[in-house]
């Protein structure tokens, strides 16, 4: 339920047990940090600059709906849950998505190649091989085209461990 609009900011406690009061730029910086991601890194991943980031994070800018929704989703949890108990104003709380994509395409691919990993295991040598190079070519050319550092990294253990 959201605080009627002429409430003042109230403290919050997170799940992670810091407080916060109010602050959601607070709320993000740790988030960041938790990840273990610097200003540029996370600005990069959600198309803004560090400056704007950091406006953010210090309270001299309150983010779009958009950039709440990016953000959440890096942060594995709902736009909601993110703004939930700071002075993000209502009127935009009122404007953001139930749910957001809190997985990338490089941990989906890499679930999926567990999955038959998992499966190969009981099929023909021939075909398992054919599916383990198929993924290989894959996994590739997704590092090819993947610009996230931590991500690329993913992918290469990945590969790695096909070899």
């Amino acid at each position: 339920m959201n605080p009627p609009p002429d409430a003042p900011p109230t403290s919050s406690t997170a799940d992670d047990g810091h407080c916060y009061d109010g602050h959601l730029g607070r709320r993000i910086a740790a988030c960041r940090v938790e990840l273990g991601l610097t200003q540029q890194a996370l600005a990069a991943r959600i198309a803004i600059s560090r400056v704007a980031l950091s406006n953010l994070e210090s309270g001299r800018s309150v983010p779009g709906e958009r950039t709440v929704t990016l953000l959440a989703g890096i942060f594995g949890m709902e736009p909601w849950d993110l703004v939930e108990g700071t002075s993000y104003p209502p009127a935009k709380v009122d404007r953001l998505p139930l749910v957001t994509a809190r997985h990338t395409e490089v941990e989906l691919q890499l679930a999926l190649l567990q999955r038959d990993l998992t499966w190969l295991e009981s099929a023909p040598p021939a075909l398992a091989r054919d599916v383990v190079d198929r993924w290989r070519r894959d996994l590739a050319e997704l590092e090819r085209t993947t610009a996230d550092p931590a991500q690329r990294a993913l992918l290469r253990s990945a590969l790695a461990g096909l070899r």
